[in-house]
């Protein structure tokens, strides 16, 4: 198990999300005045056709995903569903402020902490919550992604990349965007030359995610089309691991048997563990 530690500095290129779409990612923006609270918006979410008014400052989000989009391209959310959650889970350098309020669960956000923020847009997950856009359209103007999308899982990470450019156009801050993943591409780069002096390049890899389920150690191995293995894949590795179907998730649940099916000299291994819970 080599270079271990680099490939866990590659892993958070995941949460620029991430980091986090689909084909309704062609968007029409509206004409735009000098003013920017007097700009209209029209653009296609997994819904359709959204219009936004003005540029939305106070943005609540239902998913960690947008979170990190938002404190990628300098805001900060007004509320966030499941800050515990958040900050137990997701791991970057930018933070959420104090003042960040917390909305309730992922499933079921709180509709009266929402609503108490007076926000200017809600940002929401179809899959999460499709029954619950009526309500949170009573309270604000709500923009739906769809990241488990039939086209967004064929790519996960051009998806992330899409969902975080619409949101830039939705914040005006296409700039601070084009900046962000350009840093990207340029750490993506730094890190595929050192796999290349290492000489790792070629090297297969299983990329796997351990906890426990049920009483049962569990194991998700990342397919193709997962961010993980894209970023991996685009370092000059090529992954040991193929499903013979689409996963939604990116990932296959499997038991730590199904290791013995992965061995070999020029086989890296990427292990991404709870510490309270290392199987």
């Amino acid at each position: 198990m080599k270079k271990i530690g680099l490939f866990l500095a590659i892993l958070l290129l995941g949460v620029l999300a991430a980091c986090g779409s689909t084909g309704e990612e062609n968007e029409s923006a509206g004409e735009s005045s000098d003013t920017p609270n007097e700009r209209s918006l029209s653009i296609e979410d997994a819904m359709g056709e959204q219009t936004i008014e003005g540029i939305p400052e106070d943005i609540v989000v239902l998913e960690w995903s947008y979170a990190e989009n938002l404190l990628a391209l300098g805001m900060q959310p007004a509320g966030v569903a499941d800050v515990d959650g958040y900050n137990q889970w997701v791991n970057i350098d930018k933070e959420l402020d104090d003042s960040v309020v917390d909305v309730g669960t992922r499933q079921e956000p709180n509709l009266e902490a929402i609503s108490r923020l007076d926000p200017d847009l809600i940002i929401a997950v179809k899959y999460r919550h499709e029954a619950h856009l009526d309500a949170l359209n009573d309270i604000a103007p709500v923009v739906t992604f769809a990241p488990y999308g039939e086209e967004a899982v064929q790519d996960q990470y051009q998806n992330m990349i899409n969902e975080f450019e619409k949101m830039a156009t939705i914040v005006d801050k296409e700039a601070e965007a084009e900046q962000v993943l350009t840093d990207l591409d340029s750490f993506v780069e730094e890190q595929k030359q050192r796999i290349a002096e290492a000489g790792l390049e070629g090297n297969s890899y299983i990329a796997t995610q351990a906890f426990t389920a049920q009483n049962a150690p569990t194991l998700r191995l990342f397919t193709n089309n997962s961010i993980v293995a894209q970023v991996i894949n685009s370092l000059g590795l090529e992954n040991a691991y193929q499903s013979d179907t689409l996963e939604t998730y990116g990932y296959s649940e499997v038991n730590v048997e199904a290791l013995q099916n992965f061995q070999g000299e020029n086989l890296e291994f990427l292990y991404i563990v709870q510490e309270e819970d290392n199987i």
